[in-house]
């Protein structure tokens, strides 16, 4: 039999956490949030509804909760502006100061799986490259980054981190054209949370990119995770001019992303 209760539930749900996104709207990172006791009685919901839009808003980086202390508005994620493919390969920096703290460096094969993605032999010399990506000294990111040897050949820890683009343009005259990158959903393992200061098990967003020089030839695969409740994703679609009557592009089809940062 069907639950009647159940969407008078998930409405009440919604009612509450549109009512603390709007506390969240008014207020500056940091500020309090009023106490669960004060909130019931002014939503005149029960404890356990309210938590729940709480627990809600807390995994998506809305509201941070401070044990002893309470509840306060979290930081403000950091927006990654993504662009078309008709548009330069270079993804507008999000704010804040980045930097990156090189965690493994070593020189090893290819292998299979690496290698078709780089269009290498298994047997193919690549550099791997786990860092950490922080944001104003706070961790927000890690990469692992899979390049071929025979480009970099000189590559060394310094270098990814003061700016691996920055390194192939400047020092190895090598241009990253464009890329193929995928975005999904995921969460951390406890390895991944205890580097990037998060909770186990908390969403992630997980890129997969290819890039490639001007000649199509991959420079590098990257895979990167980014805490849910810190980055957020921002696409611009171009819907064609008004009245000419086309249908609206569809994003999964004609347009290919691409928004991690050097």
């Amino acid at each position: 039999m069907r639950d009647e209760g159940a969407p008078r539930a998930a409405l009440k749900r919604e009612r509450v956490r549109a009512y603390l996104l709007g506390l969240v709207d008014d207020r500056r990172p940091g500020d309090a949030i009023p106490s669960e006791r004060t909130l019931c009685a002014a939503l005149d919901v029960s404890r356990p509804t309210l938590r729940a839009a709480v627990d809600e808003l807390v995994a998506t980086g809305a509201l941070v909760r401070e044990h002893g202390r309470g509840m306060f508005v979290a930081p403000a994620k950091i927006t990654q502006e993504l662009v078309g493919d008709s548009a330069p390969a270079a993804a507008p920096r999000a704010p804040g100061t980045w930097s990156s703290r090189v965690l493994e460096f070593r020189r090893t094969a290819a292998g299979a799986r690496i290698g078709r993605r780089l269009r290498l032999s298994p047997a193919a010399d690549i550099f791997h490259v786990a860092r950490l990506r922080l944001v104003d000294g706070g961790p927000v990111g890690l990469e692992y980054l899979h390049i071929p040897a025979g480009l970099v050949p000189d590559l060394t820890p310094g270098r990814m981190e003061s700016g691996f683009y920055r390194y192939l343009r400047a020092e190895r005259r090598i241009v990253a054209a464009r890329a193929e990158q995928s975005i999904e959903p995921t969460v951390l393992s406890e390895a991944e949370a205890e580097l990037l200061g998060a909770p186990v098990l908390s969403p992630a967003l997980l890129f997969d990119r290819v890039t490639s020089d001007p000649d199509g030839r991959p420079v590098e695969y990257v895979r990167s995770l980014y805490r849910g409740d810190r980055y957020r994703i921002l696409s611009r679609l171009s819907l064609g001019p008004a009245g000419d009557g086309r249908p609206a592009p569809d994003a999964s089809r004609e347009a290919d992303w691409w928004g991690t940062v050097e």
